[in-house]
């Protein structure tokens, strides 16, 4: 019995040090410097973070992006100073103390801005702690401040995981898919999806230069309609076009009709293929004359998308504004097409919703800023309904699009808004209608007075639209407009927020 135990202690030992060594391995061929890489450097304590670090370079590395993989005590003095773009990944230990490899990292980033400061540098946060400490995710929000005072720009609001939360990795995951160019990074860990029915799809803006944008409304097939806030978001599980299945399908000689078994589920090999990541032409050739039930088990799930929800549960129905995307080659991006396209009405869409605490309404009264453009209004408009359900009706609403003719989404229901007193204030700005004002950063600029009456008054500000473009601009413009340290206050008091994509 004695040599049984310790036979199979050896063998767990074995297996321990056999994946410490591949784990080490996979970093240390992901810590090689290469021109323009994306930097990830994470500070852990237990080794969750070094964990999540690894798999966002892999992932973005798998992606096509240059990566590099740094541990905090390896971080070297100017790093951050020619570094573009950085992924932190950071964990809290104690009662709000750095994990110790990182104890030093003050004194060693201070020296690695420089002079001017760390103003070329855009970076995101992932933040991983435990709610039940009072100083929750510390570290990272002091590394957060300590980078904005060095003049870096965030990419987008800090992601906190909250012992392990599953949907903060995965809204950390999309990300990187954005990050990537909207790479298919398959989920870490999959979305348990509910049944919803696509109750409504209407073209918002016919004639428009721009991509359709559509209004989609879905109830449950269940019935009852959950619970969720103004802020939270729709985790869609896409489902490829039928032709690229039919494409798959004869590539394999294979009968799309063949019963299988996918996620747990008997259905036909043509249903389970439309969940899967499609492979490479090269690579899928290989699986030719592979079982359909190993064909099923074998290909990864597609990856979420999440949009912001645009009602409240009291409308009865969940409803997105989403618009179109199109590949290079003129094929609908995957999620946009299958809701905005492929669907039939009354098809059934996989649906989680995911809490986004951090971009939930303020608990007060205080008055609220809302900036957005395009379909980032779908967040800043359940934020008015749920305003004026409430009652507070102090609200002001900045948004951009392109013409005031085709894109004014939701319009009629904005000047109801207005009317009613629900908005005190609305701005417009279109881009292609010409005038002195282009884009909603503009009037950012444009309104700098009134702005900092409203924040002098206790408003807090909520921008939801485009990462790119409009999220730094505005993030620019208020900088400007309220200056770089009051509007790091604002974000340390929670009154700055963005859900951004």
């Amino acid at each position: 019995m004695a040599a049984g135990v310790a036979i199979a202690y050896a063998g767990f030992c074995t297996a321990v040090i056999g994946r410490h060594r591949r784990r080490h391995a996979r970093a240390g061929s992901l810590a090689q410097a290469t021109a323009g890489a994306t930097l990830v450097a994470y500070a852990s304590q237990s080794g969750f973070a070094e964990q999540l670090a690894l798999q966002t370079a892999q992932a973005l590395r798998d992606a096509g992006e240059p990566t590099q993989l740094l541990s905090f005590a390896d971080l070297e003095a100017g790093c951050l100073g020619h570094c573009r773009q950085a992924l932190f990944v950071v964990s809290t230990t104690g009662e709000g103390d750095a994990p110790d490899s990182a104890s030093g990292f003050a004194r060693r980033l201070t020296a690695a801005a420089g002079p001017g400061g760390l103003r070329a540098l855009r970076y995101g946060m992932l933040a991983v702690g435990d709610r039940s400490y009072a100083n929750f995710c510390a570290f990272g929000h002091t590394l957060s401040a300590w980078l904005q005072r060095q003049h870096a720009q965030p990419l987008f609001d800090m992601v906190e995981v909250d012992n392990g939360d599953a949907g903060a990795l995965r809204h950390w995951q999309n990300h990187l898919s954005a990050l990537s160019g909207g790479a298919e990074i398959a989920d870490w860990e999959k979305p348990r999806y509910a049944d919803w029915l696509l109750h409504e799809r209407r073209l918002l803006n016919p004639g428009s230069p721009g991509s359709p944008a559509f209004h989609l409304a879905l109830v449950p097939a269940a019935g009852s309609v959950p619970a969720w806030q103004a802020g939270d978001i729709a985790e869609i599980g896409p489902r490829h076009a039928p032709a690229e299945v039919e494409r798959m399908l004869a590539m394999l000689s294979l009968d799309g009709g063949t019963p299988v078994r996918c996620d747990g589920v008997a259905t036909t090999l043509a249903q389970a293929l439309a969940t899967r990541i499609v492979l490479p032409d090269a690579h899928l050739a290989a699986l030719a004359g592979v079982a359909p039930q190993r064909l099923a088990d074998t290909l990864p799930p597609l990856p979420h998308r999440e949009y912001s929800i645009a009602s409240l549960p009291e409308d009865g129905r969940l409803e997105l504004l989403v618009r179109q995307a199109r590949h290079g080659d003129g094929r609908l991006g995957l999620a946009s097409g299958w809701l905005t396209a492929h669907a039939e009405p009354g098809a059934a869409i996989a649906l989680r919703i995911r809490a986004n605490r951090a971009f939930h309404p303020p608990a007060d009264d205080r008055p609220l800023i809302l900036i957005g453009n395009g379909t980032g209004l779908a967040g800043l408009r359940a934020h008015l309904k749920a305003r004026a359900a409430a009652g507070r009706y102090r609200n002001w609403l900045l948004f951009g699009e392109r013409t005031a003719q085709h894109d004014a989404f939701h319009g009629d229901e904005l000047a109801a808004w207005q009317a009613q007193g629900v908005l005190q204030r609305l701005d417009l700005v279109f881009s292609r209608d010409g005038g002195a004002l282009r884009y909603v950063q503009d009037a950012v600029h444009a309104s700098a007075g009134a702005l900092r009456e409203w924040v002098a008054a206790g408003a807090a500000i909520y921008v939801c639209g485009s990462l790119q473009g409009m999220a730094a601009g505005v993030n620019a413009a208020l900088s400007e407009v309220l200056g770089e340290e009051a509007l790091l206050r604002l974000g340390e008091q929670g009154r700055y927020r963005r859900d951004v994509y």
